[in-house]
């Protein structure tokens, strides 16, 4: 089963920060704009803000990821465009290989390609959203895996919500190179 979250949201920018939770191991033998980095990890919490809404799809266990990767790929053919997010490469190299298609992020939000949202939030004085597990994507999969979804899914409600302030306090750059490599 994929629960599903959803609230209002008045937002002033075009297009749709997307925001995705996983588990798995990176995969690190391969480089950094490589898409095989990614592909061990399955989506388990995907999340996007738009200027009319916040939605968050949690699988509910491991045996509804199927399910939520089918509603994923439903969801991004009718989002507005351009597509956000903070660290584009994860995003883009985990749907590669989870929904099978090739998405194109519009937008980085992070300033340089390891920057933390947790540095950035900081400096822009961005508040922490309720964030139960205080940026840490690992608390998140180890909560998930333990069955925690209200945490989870709040911690995606926060990394949203940062990710537009980020969006709006700053703006954007180009999102660096990937490579989608198939096996």
């Amino acid at each position: 089963m994929v629960k599903k979250h959803e609230e209002p949201a008045e937002s002033d920018f075009e297009g749709t920060v997307i925001d995705i939770e996983t588990i798995g191991p990176f995969n690190y033998g391969y480089a950094d704009d490589d898409s095989r980095r990614y592909k061990d990890i399955q989506v388990v919490i995907f999340g996007f803000i738009n200027r009319h809404a916040l939605q968050i799809l949690c699988a509910e266990g491991k045996g509804s990821i199927n399910e939520l990767k089918e509603e994923a790929r439903r969801i991004i053919e009718e989002l507005e465009r351009p597509f956000y997010a903070f660290n584009s490469d994860f995003e883009r190299g985990v749907l590669f290989y989870n929904l099978d298609m090739e998405i194109g992020f519009d937008c980085e939000l992070n300033k340089a390609k390891f920057e933390s949202k947790a540095k950035a939030h900081e400096e822009l004085g961005i508040p922490k959203y309720d964030d139960p597990f205080f940026d840490s994507g690992y608390r998140c999969m180890i909560e998930w895996e333990k069955g925690e979804f209200d945490n989870t899914i709040a911690h995606n409600r926060a990394c949203l919500l940062k990710e537009r302030d980020i969006l709006l306090k700053r703006g954007f750059r180009e999102p660096d190179e990937l490579r989608f490599v198939r096996e």
